[in-house]
């Protein structure tokens, strides 16, 4: 098999083949006329070499998986030990990343007090009826999304938007703080988030965010942990329920926000859900609302 050959086959350039044959990895026998020529065991090799290169090993940590192929063997000592020594330098690399995420997230947090700062809407009372603001405007504050995005709460978009506010989630392994164990929902509040984007999509939502006053890394790690196919919003500061009024309740030194969910209707409220006794069953509240309004328009 000449050169251009194996480089199509394994989609791989033929400037990689040349390095692979100085390293001694894949070496193609020469014919009387100089021309290189590679065994068929060559496509297999350069197949093994670029897979466990994805996985993080260099080109020279392959070398005893290769060997092994050409002893029709798949494992042997040297590759276990390799791929020991891999995962051992990752989970390394994975602290160091993991601490550098949460420093970044901390600043992020102090740096977006200054974004999301701004006066108080008029009429706003602290702990009053949130369906007092039903037909208003949300406040123009700007948030950071745990996609990275900037949500501006004053411009959603044309349509209806779904912002579900919730107290907390909870992360496996980690307890509840005292005094918000008996919030009902609390600990399955992650799966209520999750399992009802798609319906409310059809029913007649045209975006949808979740909003607590949990920190921006406690949201990332929630958002990727649940692959949630939407943003969260980290309001830490309780930004949102100082120039509103949105109700809220403190357990010791934490306060969080009670749950509810406002559906905004071309940048303004148009209906307030709250409150909210039932977690499990108000993803399906809110898509018979959505469709009776859909099916209404």
């Amino acid at each position: 098999m000449r050169v251009g050959e194996l480089a199509r086959r394994t989609g791989t350039t033929i400037r990689a083949l040349r390095y692979y044959e100085q390293t001694g990895l894949v070496v193609p026998r020469r014919l009387g006329n100089g021309y290189r020529d590679y065994e068929p065991i060559a496509e297999r090799q350069v197949a093994r070499i670029r897979e466990l290169m994805a996985l993080g090993l260099t080109v020279e940590e392959t070398r005893p998986f290769v060997e092994s192929l050409a002893n029709d063997d798949d494992v042997c000592a040297a590759a276990v030990a390799t791929f020991r020594s891999t995962v051992t330098h990752l989970q390394a690399r994975i602290g160091e990343l993991t601490a550098q995420r949460e420093a970044l997230d901390a600043r992020i947090d102090v740096a977006a007090r200054g974004i999301v700062t701004g006066p108080p809407s008029i009429g706003s009372t602290p702990g009053g009826d949130p369906a007092a603001r039903t037909g208003k405007p949300l406040p123009a504050l700007e948030f950071y999304g745990t996609d990275g995005r900037p949500i501006r709460l004053h411009d959603l978009g044309p349509g209806r938007s779904i912002i579900f506010v919730y107290p907390l989630t909870g992360r496996p392994g980690v307890d509840l703080p005292r005094g918000l164990l008996e919030i009902h929902g609390a600990r399955s509040q992650d799966s209520w988030l999750r399992d009802h984007h798609a319906e409310l999509l059809a029913a007649g939502a045209a975006r949808v965010y979740g909003l607590s006053a949990q920190s921006t890394g406690y949201q990332r790690e929630l958002a990727y942990r649940l692959r949630l196919p939407y943003p969260l919003i980290p309001d830490p500061k309780l930004t949102l329920a100082a120039a509103t009024g949105l109700p809220t309740r403190t357990a010791g030194d934490l306060t969080v926000y009670e749950r509810l969910t406002l559906v905004v209707t071309d940048d303004l409220i148009e209906h307030v859900f709250h409150p909210i006794p039932d977690p499990a069953s108000h993803a399906l509240d809110l898509m018979r609302w959505l469709t009776q309004r859909r099916t209404a328009a």
